[in-house]
């Protein structure tokens, strides 16, 4: 169950990696340190916040907005029922959305369990966000929970080491424990987005 358990965490929180390493204008640029504890985005508060439920994806004609601000349900990644085939049918369009955008904000809430109503294999809440502009990005994963029972970034990293020594190093890195939880860094500049 431990091996289970541990390779569930290693792939749910490759997406947190990916999000955390390559913003979508700068294509496998690391966010550089100093980092400092995750702050909310500068531009939140002129967000319009698009919110999409479990298994449902933005429109592929994209979304106006930039800043595009959105809040994704994926509670519902289930073996039995199909939610995990309509949460990766849903995942293409979510990444397309967020490519062209100088700045972005994503919202989203993970649940992973065999059936629905079954104790989450892993669960946890996630904030990632960057300003290409401003040359900044932060990513928060809090929340976190195995098999219904909390886990910390320590015991996150003991997990997955066996698997991925660079998601180990991750959560060791950025998932701080407790209030401001997260990172935010620096990415590199683009010159085409407002500043």
């Amino acid at each position: 169950m431990r091996r289970l358990v541990a390779l569930v965490l290693a792939s749910a929180a490759a997406a947190t990696l990916v999000l955390a390493e390559a913003p979508a204008g700068a294509a496998a640029v690391h966010v550089k340190g100093p980092f400092q504890p995750y702050f909310p985005p500068p531009f939140a508060t002129s967000c319009t916040v698009h919110y999409f439920g479990e298994g449902v994806a933005p429109p592929l004609s994209g979304i106006p907005d930039d800043p595009l601000c959105v809040d994704y349900a994926k509670r519902d990644i289930t073996v039995t029922d199909g939610g995990a085939i309509r949460f990766l049918l849903a995942e293409p369009a979510r990444v397309l959305v967020a490519v062209p955008k100088c700045q972005y904000w994503q919202q989203d809430h993970w649940s992973v369990q065999f059936a629905p109503g079954s104790v989450a294999l892993i669960r946890w809440d996630g904030n990632y966000w960057w300003d290409e502009g401003a040359g900044q990005a932060g990513a928060q994963l809090a929340n976190l929970r195995v098999g219904g029972i909390a886990v910390n970034s320590r015991q996150a990293a003991a997990l997955v080491a066996p698997f991925s020594r660079k998601l180990a190093q991750y959560f060791l890195e950025f998932a701080k424990d407790g209030p401001g939880a997260g990172y935010a860094g620096t990415i590199p500049l683009n010159p085409f987005c407002p500043k």
